[in-house]
């Protein structure tokens, strides 16, 4: 007979060690090309030693002069806090009854639970990946109107079906427009559907924000930090001006010598080798179609986790969701860890149970963790390409990113 007990052993001793796979290596195309680590880990915070430059003492000269100056490594201290990343299931205890007799029945609610789980928790850490750390989604382009009963945004990348959300006026939660679920997202129009209910009346004005529930300024550091301004890892970029890394926004047609002039720059000014390109699926299209006209062969190649993709001189070219239209990324991803506290786990209470009751409701739940940050070891030897442009427009293709975005959560 299925009992709460025997869901709790099933959740640690067979259902962990899949998630967590899932999560580390097939969320993301990226996240699988980063190594994970506790190491550097001090209490609540990460502190790396992290090296820029070369050691100075070096030199040369006549027979009897002098030898160079010692002039050791330099080094910078990098300090960023764990981000506290959850994932939660929730089981009513009429299905657990209604299973209660019928192994075969209970492990098909738990497979959906952890299904669902893993599909949710594989969006939201790859739109993390190539966020800043703030957690923003999107950002109201009108004010709502609920005669129309939709947000109209300037992006819908970070939404989907079933995220729940809060709305702020600038950095203030807006009373009355938290804790809503997206219903619907029209990602022709970049309009998204909340369950407001028929007397909803809390005003929400253009340039409100959207965050996932709770998690405002405590997401994990993507890529769009290290490409942003103002201080990293707690340093100022004035100051450390090494930190900053390879950018161009200047309009231009995608091609194979724009995509080398960026790695000979990041080669010659940190001996950084791309091995990892990340683009906007619109740019992809765009590259393809370059190809093509050039009757150049696609050579594909196959990631961790089975992605396969396309490459340039072997270096694979990624198309990801979550980065923006016209932008290419040019990663040296060895120098990125995910630095952890822990690998994914169950939050468990004092008698071990990672499944409890919630309070005053017939429900039960648990609730994985993992604590962590993503921290680039030389943020100079990574580009970010901008404003590519390009005959890169496919309606039928655009359908079929929307409709492959919506059923793999990737």
């Amino acid at each position: 007979m299925v009992s709460i007990s025997s869901a709790n052993e099933a959740l640690k001793s067979v259902y962990l060690g899949v998630v967590a796979n899932q999560l580390n290596i097939n969320a993301n195309p990226l996240l699988g090309q980063i190594k994970q680590s506790s190491q550097d880990v001090w209490g609540k915070e990460i502190i790396k030693l992290a090296p820029y430059g070369i050691n100075g003492g070096i030199g040369a000269g006549a027979e009897t002069d002098a030898l160079p100056k010692a002039a050791g490594n330099n080094y910078v201290q990098f300090v960023t806090s764990l981000k506290n990343l959850y994932g939660k299931i929730e089981i009513s205890d009429k299905a657990m009854r209604a299973s209660a007799n019928n192994a075969g029945a209970f492990v098909n609610l738990l497979n959906d639970e952890m299904e669902g789980l893993i599909k949710a928790s594989s969006f939201n850490l790859g739109r993390m990946l190539y966020g800043d750390g703030s957690g923003l989604l999107a950002t109201t382009s009108a004010a709502y109107s609920s005669s129309n009963g939709y947000l109209e945004c300037d992006t819908v990348k970070g939404l989907i079906e079933g995220l729940v959300v809060d709305i702020y006026n600038g950095d203030s939660k807006i009373d009355g427009a938290c804790g809503y679920r997206v219903t619907y997202v029209d990602r022709t129009n970049k309009r998204v559907y909340l369950n407001f209910e028929s007397s909803f009346s809390t005003t929400i004005p253009q340039g409100a924000k959207l965050y996932v529930q709770n998690s405002k300024d405590f997401e994990i550091t993507g890529l769009e930090a290290i490409f942003g301004t103002g201080s990293l890892y707690g340093l100022d970029r004035s100051t450390h001006k090494w930190l900053s890394p390879y950018s161009s926004s200047t309009a231009t047609e995608i091609s194979d010598l724009l995509i080398q002039d960026a790695i000979d720059f990041l080669e010659a000014a940190s001996g950084s080798e791309v091995n990892f390109i990340s683009c906007s699926p619109k740019v992809r299209r765009a590259y393809q179609e370059y190809l093509t006209q050039f009757k150049k062969n696609v050579d594909m190649t196959e990631l961790a986790g089975g992605y396969k993709t396309m490459t340039f001189n072997g270096i694979p070219v990624v198309a990801d969701r979550f980065v923006e239209d016209s932008t290419m990324y040019l990663l040296n991803t060895k120098d990125f860890t995910l630095h952890q506290l822990c690998d994914w786990q169950w939050l468990e209470g004092d008698d071990g149970k990672v499944i409890k009751q919630n309070a005053g409701y017939p429900t039960y739940s648990a609730t994985l963790v993992k604590y962590a940050d993503l921290i680039c070891d030389r943020p100079n030897g990574q580009a970010k390409i901008s404003n590519i442009s390009g005959t890169i427009s496919s309606p039928f293709e655009d359908i079929i990113t929307a409709i492959e975005g919506v059923s793999t959560g990737a």
